[in-house]
């Protein structure tokens, strides 16, 4: 049983399916982002590469490049979403710093993103416990 807002793969096709045929859509020349609702309280992602991009090489770099996008945006996606990203054939020419602002704008439209804000720490002052003074 996966923790509770971890991220699991989706492995099995009927999920990737279920998510072309029944999900929300977001399109951009570096990717395809279908999202959909799952009923675990997990983050699911699955990468689909076609060899329409190219070799195993380049299909494995945009594997790559997309999880390294991913990562940065995990965070700050709800737990309970079912995530399918397509990569494209300029997903292999960009770098994930350049994806990840792509992910993120498309996962914030499809409302998977917590757009809420967390408030940093707040520093007040020197916290630093003294040590008695010696005599």
């Amino acid at each position: 049983m996966p923790k509770i807002g971890s991220t699991v793969s989706i492995t099995r096709n009927g999920d990737f399916s279920r998510a072309y045929r029944s999900a929300k859509t977001e399109m951009h020349p570096l990717a395809v982002v279908y999202v959909r609702r799952n009923k675990l309280k997990c983050k699911r992602l699955g990468i689909t590469t076609s060899k329409k991009i190219g070799g195993a090489v380049k299909r494995n770099r945009a594997r790559r490049i997309i999880r390294a996008a991913f990562a940065a945006v995990e965070p700050d996606i709800l737990p309970g979403w079912d995530i399918v990203i397509v990569a494209r054939t300029k997903t292999t020419f960009a770098k994930s710093t350049a994806l990840e602002p792509v992910l993120r704008k498309q996962l914030t439209k499809l409302g998977v993103v917590n757009t809420v804000k967390k408030n940093p720490p707040i520093e007040s002052g020197d916290h630093a416990e003294k040590s008695p003074e010696r005599k």
